[in-house]
C-alpha cells in the first residue's frame, strides 16, 4: 500500500489543529513541537490545506491557523486530497486498458488489490476529523 509521510503528517497536523483551536488560532510552530513535524514541512502542507478551504489563516500576534469548517464536516479523504495524497494498493491504473505491470492482461491478484483499495479509500471517506480527535 502506498501512503507517504505527507498524508500521515497532514492528518496529524489537522487532528492537532482540531484539538487545540477551540477558541483561538494555533501556530504552526506549536503543531510542529507537539507532533514533531518540521515547521518548513508544515508550512508547505498548510498551503494546500488552505487552498482547499480546510483551514484559514489568522494574522496578528496571536495569529495562526484555525479550521475553516467544523471538524464534523472534514473527512480524512478531504485532507488526503488537499495534499495530493493518493492511497493506492494497485500498481496499475484501475480503468486502464493496459493491464498490470505493463502487460496486456491484469495480474492474477488484481481484483484482490482492487477490493482492498476500495475498502481503504471508503474507510477514509467515512471517517471525520471529529471522530479521530474523540478517539484520543
Amino acid at each position: 500500500m502506498k501512503l507517504t509521510t505527507k498524508g500521515r503528517y497532514a492528518v496529524m497536523a489537522m487532528a492537532d489543529l482540531a484539538s487545540y483551536s477551540k477558541n483561538k488560532p494555533v501556530s504552526l510552530s506549536e503543531i510542529s513541537t507537539r507532533q514533531n513535524i518540521s515547521l518548513a514541512y508544515l508550512e508547505q502542507l498548510f498551503i494546500h490545506l488552505k487552498e482547499d478551504k480546510l483551514v484559514r489563516s489568522v494574522r496578528g500576534v496571536k495569529g495562526g491557523y484555525a479550521l475553516d469548517k467544523p471538524a464534523s464536516e472534514i473527512k480524512l479523504s478531504n485532507i488526503f486530497q488537499a495534499v495530493n495524497e493518493e492511497i493506492k494498493t494497485l500498481n496499475c491504473k484501475k480503468d486502464s486498458k493496459k493491464g498490470c505491470n505493463n502487460k496486456s492482461v491484469k495480474c492474477i491478484t488484481h481484483n484482490l488489490w482492487d477490493k482492498l483499495d476500495t475498502h481503504i479509500n471508503g474507510f477514509f471517506e467515512n471517517v471525520k476529523l471529529e471522530e479521530l480527535i474523540k478517539r484520543q
